[in-house]
């Protein structure tokens, strides 16, 4: 006999099988010195980032969307929080917990 899961396990499940899976969606990459899978998007933000950029003195701000699992990432990182990733500082400007992904927005300037 099969043990019924609960919907809100199985979408824990669908994080890492499906979602982050490298396979599908994920790649590898260094988040704060521990390799994980994530999902870089770039491109969730390019539109977004065309009407906002932040010009000073030849500097904008580069702004990216990251998705990672919570259970790999640890504590939801909170809004000005470093993140390094493959070396390169962004800084948290907004985070949110979907279903057990983090969906991270970062930024970091760019000269």
């Amino acid at each position: 006999m099969h043990k019924k899961m609960a919907f809100k396990e199985l979408l824990r499940n669908d994080v890492k099988t499906i979602f982050l899976n490298p396979l599908e969606f994920g790649e590898e990459h260094t988040v704060d010195g521990k390799k994980m899978v994530i999902i870089i998007d770039d491109n969730e933000l390019t539109e977004r980032e065309k009407r906002v950029k932040s010009h000073m003195d030849g500097i904008y701000k580069k702004q990216t969307l990251v998705y990672a699992s919570a259970l790999d990432f640890g504590p939801l990182p909170g809004i000005g929080k470093p993140v390094v990733i493959d070396g390169l500082t962004f800084i948290v400007a907004d985070s949110i917990n979907e279903s057990g992904v983090y969906s991270l927005h970062l930024e970091a300037n760019k000269n």
